[in-house]
């Protein structure tokens, strides 16, 4: 009796442990369907709602995705619903590229909708929008063909200047319909604006009192000009400017007998200088910029010009286009060249290199102590004996490490005199024996004349660790073996030096 209630006793409590076992992972489960339920019911709503993840963000961002568009991509998003059809009008940058929304660009004439009809109607719908948020921060303005100035006058006026901070127009007009491009006079007295850049066929005709209390970059390509002091008062209107490129030719002075390029900025960094107006006392230049770190220069120096000391220029770009009717051209350029005499890093033409020769004293030629990189960039010519102005130019650097050739056309390259200096040697420049580790050509053709300028520097670098050559596509790939084996053959002075001939290496 005693043992069958001990047998009954432990039946109970098992089955009341199996009991509350039971209530326990159903309580369980109870807690585990509170805490799915919504994530269970937004699974459910987002996969029953046709609505995509980028269309539910918000407008400002979307609008800046948008603004990496060219125009016509941007403009076609408005098909793709409701939600986005005025989204691309919203967008703050507006580019209007003619190569862009005409396929046929010279062929405009016959094509079923021409460059300015789609920019209006572009225009329209955006206009249609009143107070848009935010506005209209940049617009550029790219018309290269049977350009309207009339229409591109509209444009810019119909920009809220008051918001504008980047403007860019770059138009070509027919020469026989239009006239350039007058500015608004508003435009002249822009607070906002921080880049302007106008290019080509526009008349800059600035009043005396214009400002541009926050304009950092300006870039002017072939305008023209008012009178001859019209450069000068934009210059003297940009109390912060940074970036200045300033690109003449001759016609662009044709009706104007005297012309000043006074740049007196004491903010200026950047200094890109593209002067093609042959040499003439009736245009001068006043440079007066010592906080410029980087000068690139490019056409003819003028017997007047004025330059200022350059003591923070870094980094340097001289072409200079020969003119054989001035006697001390070469002394001219050596003037300019001595600005220059903290430069690291040098490039010049070799047409440049080429007229430095003409100078009849090399020996009071300024020396670069800074210059650590200089690159010779054009073509050499079969009668040019490339290495005597080269090494004219080593002896004035006497801590060069790197030097680099790059053959290239460069127009304005025809010299009468090619060989006119240096008859004498010279001695190992002091770079050669000590400094100069790198050595690299571009664009290699193996023609003799190149072949003696690499022989020569293999020959007189001491401490030479690279020389990597690099073929032009016009050299014949069956002639580069034979390039290849007079190569290996020339005599280094520098036991550690390593040739590498299109990406062979051989020591």
């Amino acid at each position: 009796m005693k043992r069958q209630r001990i047998e009954t006793e432990a039946r109970e409590r098992r089955e009341r442990q199996r009991i509350e076992r039971a209530e326990r992972a159903e309580k369980r489960n109870v807690n585990l369907e509170t805490c799915l339920s919504p994530v269970r019911e937004n699974a459910q709503t987002n996969a029953d709602d046709d609505k995509d993840i980028i269309s539910s963000l918000p407008d400002s961002l979307l609008t800046h995705i948008l603004s990496f568009l060219p125009i016509r991509y941007a403009v076609s998003t408005s098909i793709l619903s409701s939600r986005w059809s005025p989204l691309w009008t919203l967008v703050p940058v507006l580019y209007l590229n003619q190569q862009e929304l005409v396929e046929r660009l010279f062929y405009e004439e016959n094509a079923k909708f021409k460059f300015v009809d789609i920019a209006s109607r572009i225009w329209t719908l955006r206009n249609a929008i009143s107070n848009p948020i935010p506005p209209l921060h940049k617009l550029r303005i790219h018309w290269y063909y049977n350009c309207l100035p009339f229409y591109v006058d509209a444009w810019v006026r119909a920009a809220n200047m008051r918001d504008l901070r980047e403007l860019d127009l770059y138009l070509i007009t027919s020469p026989t319909r239009s006239q350039p491009l007058e500015l608004p006079r508003s435009l002249y007295f822009s607070t906002t604006l921080v880049v302007l850049k106008l290019g080509v066929d526009i008349r800059l005709n600035p009043p005396s009192a214009c400002v541009f209390p926050c304009l950092r970059i300006l870039l002017l390509k072939r305008v023209t000009f008012a009178n001859r002091d019209s450069l000068s008062a934009i210059l003297n209107a940009c109390p912060v400017l940074l970036d200045l490129s300033l690109d003449v030719k001759n016609n662009n002075l044709e009706n104007l007998e005297e012309f000043n390029v006074t740049v007196f900025v004491a903010t200026l960094k950047r200094l890109h200088l593209h002067w093609k107006v042959r040499p003439s006392s009736e245009y001068k230049f006043q440079i007066y910029t010592p906080a410029l770190e980087y000068f690139h220069f490019n056409g003819y120096l003028n017997g007047d010009d004025v330059w200022g000391n350059l003591p923070n220029v870094v980094e340097s770009v001289i072409r200079i286009k020969d003119c054989d009717s001035i006697n001390d051209y070469a002394e001219r350029v050596w003037v300019l060249m001595g600005k220059l005499y903290n430069v690291v890093l040098m490039e010049l033409s070799t047409v440049t290199a080429l007229i430095l020769c003409h100078g009849s004293n090399h020996e009071n030629n300024p020396t670069f102590h800074n210059l650590s990189s200089l690159k010779f960039c054009g073509d050499i010519w079969h009668e040019w004996y490339a290495w005597q102005a080269v090494r004219l130019l080593l002896c004035r650097a006497p801590k060069l490490q790197t030097l680099v050739f790059e053959r290239s056309f460069l127009h304005g390259s025809n010299l009468d005199n090619l060989n006119p200096c240096l008859e004498e040697p010279l001695d190992v420049p002091e770079c050669m024996s000590s400094h100069l580790t790198t050595c690299l050509y571009k664009g290699f053709m193996g023609v003799e004349n190149e072949m003696e300028l690499v022989m020569q520097i293999l020959k007189a670098a001491r401490v030479l660790k690279t020389m990597k050559i690099t073929s032009h596509s016009d050299l014949d790939p069956m002639n580069k073996p034979s390039v290849r084996m007079k190569l290996r053959k020339f005599q280094r002075s520098s036991q550690n030096c390593q040739i590498a001939f299109d990406e062979g290496h051989f020591t």
